[in-house]
C-alpha cells in the first residue's frame, strides 16, 4: 500500500512554464490513492487550463477566493482548505511566489490558503539558471526551510530560456518520491504490528439478556486507526460494537464474550510488536447460562457468577511479550489501584481513566488520561478528544520504543 493512499493533498500551482507538468503530477497523485485539490495563482491558468485539472484531480479547481461570474456564489473558504489537507505542495514555485511565501505577503488565494495551511508544505522551485542562484533566492530557500516547509530541489537541465543549469522543475515522479521518503522517516512505527482490544464483552444469562457494560469501542478504535495512520499493521479485537472503519491496514475479529476475546487474542499475540488492552473486559460471567430465557417466576432471582480468564495479566506473564499498553478504569483511590494493577499485570505503560473526571468514561467523544509506566512515573493529560487522547498514547509508545 503507497503511504500515500488516503491523503488529502492541496496542489498549489503557480505561474511558471513548468505548470505543464502538474497535469501529470495530478494523475500521479490520484493513481496513489490521493484526494487533491488543485488552487491556481490567476497567471498559472496561462500555462495550464483549469478545465484539465479538474477533470485529472476530479475537484474543482480554485483560483479567486469568489466565483466572478456569480455574484451570489459562496466564498472559497482559505481557512477550510488549509485545515483540510494533510499535506500541501507548491509546484512550480517561482521565484515572485517564494518571496510573498517569506515575507508574508497574501494577495491571491493560493497565499492565503498557504498562510492558513496547518499541514506540512512542500514547495518545488522552478526558475531560470540565474534567478535561482541570485542571493535572494537561496536566501528565501533558508527562510522558507526554517519555518518549517520541505523543499523539493530543482534539477539540472535544459531551461525555457535555452540556458542548461539549475532551476528546473523535478519531475512529478521526483516530487511524488520526494514526499513519500520524507513521510517514510516521520512514520518509525511502519510495518510494525500491534494487537487492540476494544469495545465491551457480553456474558450469556440466557439466549436473551447478558451483563455487559457502557463501553462503545471508540477509545480502542480511535488508537487502531492513529496506528495504521502510521503504517502500522492493525489486529483489532473488537467486542460488540457500532463503530467501523473501513481502514485496510485493520484487520477486525469480532468476539462477543470474555473467553471468546482471550482465545483471540492467544490466537494472534505472536509476532506482535505491540499490544494495546483497551476493552472493557467482564470481570465475571454466569456460571451455567440457560439455555431458554429464564421466565420471572419470583420476585428475586439468584445467579452464581464465575471470574473470566484475565487476559491483561496472561499475556503480562508471557516468557516474551509485545511492548504492552493495559487500560484501568477506576471510580475510587484511583492512583493507587493503578499502580498495583500495572504491577500485577506487568505492563509497560498502563493508561488510567477516572470515572470521576468530566470528560472521561463510556460512551462519549473525549477521554482524560493519565499515562502510568513501570518505574512508577504518571503523566497526567488533559480531557482531549479520543481521537487526540489516541496520538499522546501512540506517541508516547514511540519515545519508549523508538
Amino acid at each position: 500500500m503507497n503511504i500515500l493512499s488516503g491523503k488529502k493533498v492541496l496542489l498549489g500551482i503557480t505561474g511558471g512554464i513548468a505548470a505543464y507538468k502538474t497535469t501529470y503530477l495530478t494523475r500521479l497523485l490520484v493513481k496513489a490513492g490521493v484526494s487533491v485539490k488543485v488552487v491556481m495563482t490567476p497567471s498559472a491558468k496561462d500555462f495550464v487550463t483549469p478545465l484539465t485539472l479538474s477533470t485529472l484531480s476530479k475537484n474543482p479547481v480554485l483560483s479567486t477566493f469568489t466565483n466572478e461570474d456569480d455574484d451570489n456564489d459562496m466564498w472559497n473558504n482559505h481557512v477550510d482548505l488549509g485545515l483540510w489537507a494533510d499535506l500541501m505542495i507548491i509546484a512550480p514555485c517561482t521565484a515572485n511566489t517564494m518571496s510573498k511565501m517569506v515575507n508574508g505577503t497574501v494577495d491571491n488565494l493560493l497565499l492565503a490558503v498557504y498562510t492558513s495551511a496547518k499541514c506540512p508544505v512542500y514547495f518545488a522551485p522552478a526558475m531560470d539558471l540565474d534567478m535561482y542562484k541570485h542571493p535572494s533566492t537561496t536566501q528565501n530557500f533558508e527562510k522558507l526551510a526554517s519555518y518549517g516547509n520541505f523543499m523539493i530541489p530543482a534539477g539540472d537541465g535544459e531551461l525555457a530560456s535555452g540556458l542548461s543549469g539549475k532551476g528546473r522543475m523535478a519531475e512529478p515522479e521526483e516530487i511524488v518520491s520526494f514526499i513519500e521518503q520524507q513521510l517514510l522517516k516521520e512514520q518509525p512505527l511502519r510495518g510494525k504490528k500491534c494487537l487492540i482490544t476494544a469495545g465491551p464483552t457480553h456474558e450469556s444469562i440466557d439466549p436473551v439478556r447478558f451483563i455487559g457494560n457502557h463501553s462503545t469501542g471508540k477509545m480502542g478504535m480511535a488508537l487502531a486507526t492513529d496506528l495504521a495512520n502510521r503504517g502500522v499493521l492493525v489486529t483489532l479485537i473488537m467486542g460488540p460494537s457500532s463503530v467501523k472503519t473501513d481502514n485496510v491496514l485493520i484487520e477486525r475479529i469480532n468476539v462477543i464474550s470474555a473467553q471468546e476475546m482471550y482465545e483471540a487474542v492467544h490466537a494472534n499475540i505472536n509476532n506482535q510488536d505491540y499490544a494495546i488492552f483497551s476493552a472493557a473486559v467482564a470481570d465475571y460471567k454466569p456460571a451455567i447460562p440457560a439455555h431458554q430465557k429464564i421466565k420471572k417466576s419470583s420476585e428475586t432471582l439468584t445467579l452464581e457468577l464465575v471470574k473470566n480468564p484475565d487476559i491483561l495479566a496472561s499475556v503480562g506473564a508471557m516468557e516474551s511479550h509485545p511492548f504492552l499498553v493495559g487500560f484501568a478504569l477506576e471510580t475510587e483511590n484511583e492512583m493507587e489501584h493503578a499502580f498495583a494493577k500495572a504491577k500485577k499485570k506487568n505492563t509497560d505503560l498502563l493508561i488510567l481513566n477516572s470515572m470521576n473526571d468530566n470528560g472521561a468514561g463510556f460512551g462519549i467523544d473525549t477521554n482524560k488520561i493519565t499515562i502510568i509506566d513501570n518505574q512508577g512515573n504518571a503523566q497526567e493529560f488533559p480531557v482531549k478528544s479520543k481521537t487526540l487522547v489516541a496520538k499522546d498514547i501512540v506517541d508516547e509508545i514511540v519515545k519508549r520504543t523508538s
